[in-house]
């Protein structure tokens, strides 16, 4: 299961590619994928039982990503991290930076919410 740009998510079945389903979270994804996977036992496709294994692939951020998540440009996000203020990235790969887009929208969260702290105590 992967979410999608835009909040949507998507599965298919490693073992049948006809196996697939969206959802608009993981929930209603996980029980398209279930519902998906009874048609094909009761058209005689699948035998007995099936277990279902979830993998889920988080979204990634780049630096460009990054800095739409902190609504800034790209060069900040740079200062940032050479100044060690940035979340430590996943990876670091010959085309730059990659976080796990969650962990760089906490951080904005939290950078958010330390500036509006100090911005009541002036």
């Amino acid at each position: 299961m992967r979410q999608e740009r835009g909040g949507r998510w998507s599965a298919q079945s490693v073992d049948d590619p006809r196996i697939r389903a969206s959802g608009a979270s993981r929930e209603r994804c996980l029980a398209g994928i279930r519902r998906a996977y009874e048609r094909s036992r009761r058209s005689g496709e699948g035998a007995g039982p099936t277990t279902i294994v979830v993998e889920m692939i988080p979204m990634l951020a780049g630096v460009a990503e990054a800095a739409e998540v902190m609504g800034w440009d790209k060069r900040r996000v740079i200062t940032y991290i050479d100044r060690g203020r940035f979340p430590e990235p996943l990876q670091s790969l010959a085309s730059g930076r990659v976080w796990v887009r969650s962990e760089v929208e906490a951080f904005a969260r939290e950078w958010r919410a330390r500036r509006a702290a100090r911005a009541k105590r002036s």
